[in-house]
């Protein structure tokens, strides 16, 4: 364990995320709401007891209104503080009090005053690797405490008002702490559970998300480093290991920053290869047109001559198989990726096996666009630049030359739109479930990219929570 932990730390992070204090800016109208709603729905026990010569049942106690002065701000080194001061809180609570021969009910409206609620949210990296809420320390005061009382009995009642409020406000005081403790360890972790760990992507591979350490938290950001790796779902142990350099989020203005590098990107590429799309991604796709066999035939005449004229008769194919797993490579004026495949002539007589007329070398590069949409990453690749040449000698390779042009255009006619297709879905980025990027804004640095956006609510914090504890699934993902 001790080696596993040393190696997690010593990993340079494949994703990165910063979230600043103008995205927890956001996040304080949603954290208010989900507040009140759960003081709201405080319960307390009923109160019997008698002074001197009452009798009294206070039971049914209802929090009507809540008006609360809050704000939410980073606790550096620990987490969140959510703290609310001098607000009030509203009760209404069915009385029963009994004096000498009079006997009265009815309803008491209270309010308490100077409420002032102090709790901080501690942030860490579970076993799992999974952002949550460890502990939570709270402290909440009641300055005091009114209650209006009326009907017949209403001077009487203002007799042992200040005995009935001291023991409500002290009541209220002990179940406020409670209810934030279980918002924020059940509910709010409910919520937190929403941020992919490590999931299947498709049928191919799968991604780590899990935090290398835990967050780090300042007076204006909270920053998370995440292994950000691509696995192959058939050998999950068998994974590229991490030398990109580690990226640098040095900016503040947006809302959250999503830093990638190199790694993440070249971990999908490998986990792609070794589970084998590639060959499937090819083998649907390529169809050679017509004047591009008619080229090959020309070139080759002479080999297929050599070989056994008959073989002028029967068709040719081109047979494509990536070699290794393609490599990602991101500057400042952009990103690309570059492939290196190899390539054989064959001719298809029929009923018997191929015959290989030539093997060459097929080397291309993709400009790689990085786009956001949501919550998912996608890529768009454009076929660049393309050469060929071939394995046997050098004399061969010149001739390919005229092969060139038909090449490229059979690929960007035929595999790169399949290629986009099947990526265009594009991967989702570790946000909890109801949580978007909104203007988003992607820039290009020497060896990760940077993608600053600001954050949108497609729904409220409760509804998100209580779909996740319902088993549902966001839909938009």
């Amino acid at each position: 364990m001790l080696s596993s932990l040393s190696l997690s730390l010593s990993l340079p992070p494949g994703c990165k995320i910063r979230i600043t204090d103008r995205g927890l800016e956001m996040l304080k109208t949603e954290t208010k709401k989900f507040v009140e709603e759960e003081l709201s729905n405080i319960t307390m026990p009923e109160m019997r007891g008698e002074e001197g010569r009452f009798q009294y049942t206070i039971k049914d106690v209802k929090i009507t209104e809540l008006n609360l002065t809050s704000d939410l701000r980073f606790q550096p080194d620990v987490g969140l503080l959510f703290e609310v001061q001098n607000s009030s809180i509203t009760l209404n609570f069915q009385r029963r009090i009994l004096y000498w021969l009079f006997y009265d009910e009815g309803a008491i409206n209270a309010s308490a005053e100077g409420v002032n609620i102090f709790t901080v949210l501690h942030l860490t990296k579970d076993q799992e690797g999974r952002l949550k809420i460890s502990n939570v320390t709270c402290d909440a005061s009641i300055a005091k405490m009114r209650a209006r009382f009326s009907g017949t009995l209403g001077r009487v009642y203002d007799l042992i008002g200040a005995f009935l409020t001291t023991g409500m406000r002290f009541l209220l005081n002990k179940q406020i702490c409670p209810a934030l403790n279980h918002a924020a360890l059940v509910l709010v972790n409910q919520l937190l559970e929403t941020i992919p760990v490590r999931t299947e992507v498709d049928s191919y591979v799968g991604i780590d998300y899990s935090l290398l350490s835990d967050p780090v938290v300042t007076e204006t950001s909270l920053d998370m480093d995440f292994r950000g790796m691509f696995y192959n779902l058939k050998n999950e142990n068998e994974v590229l290991v991490n030398y990109a350099m580690n990226p640098i989020v040095r900016e503040y203005d947006r809302m959250i920053y999503l830093a990638l590098s190199e790694f993440f990107f070249d971990s999908g590429l490998f986990s792609y290869f070794k589970g084998g799309l590639q060959k499937q991604l090819l083998l649907n796709s390529f169809q050679m047109p017509k004047d591009l066999e008619m080229l090959l035939r020309t070139t080759y005449l002479g080999t297929i001559m050599m070989l056994n004229p008959a073989l002028m008769e029967h068709p040719l194919s081109l047979e494509l198989e990536v070699t290794s797993p393609p490599r990602s490579t991101i500057k400042t004026s952009g990103a690309n990726v570059a492939v290196s495949c190899n390539v054989k002539v064959l001719v298809l007589p029929p009923g018997k096996p191929a015959v290989q007329l030539s093997s060459m070398t097929m080397e291309g590069k993709f400009n790689a666009k990085v786009s956001m949409k949501g919550k998912r990453l996608a890529i768009h690749l454009d076929l660049r630049r393309f050469k060929i040449y071939s394995n046997q000698s050098a004399l061969e390779s010149l001739a390919l030359i005229p092969l060139q042009g038909p090449l490229k255009t059979m690929l960007q006619i035929s595999v790169v739109p399949l290629i986009n297709n099947y990526i265009k879905r594009g991967v989702q980025i570790p946000l909890p479930d109801g949580i978007d990027f909104i203007e988003e804004v992607v820039e290009y640095h020497n060896g990760y990219i940077i993608v600053g956006a600001n954050l949108h609510f497609r729904t409220g914090l409760r509804e998100i929570i209580e779909r996740k504890l319902s088993g549902e699934t966001d839909n938009s993902i």
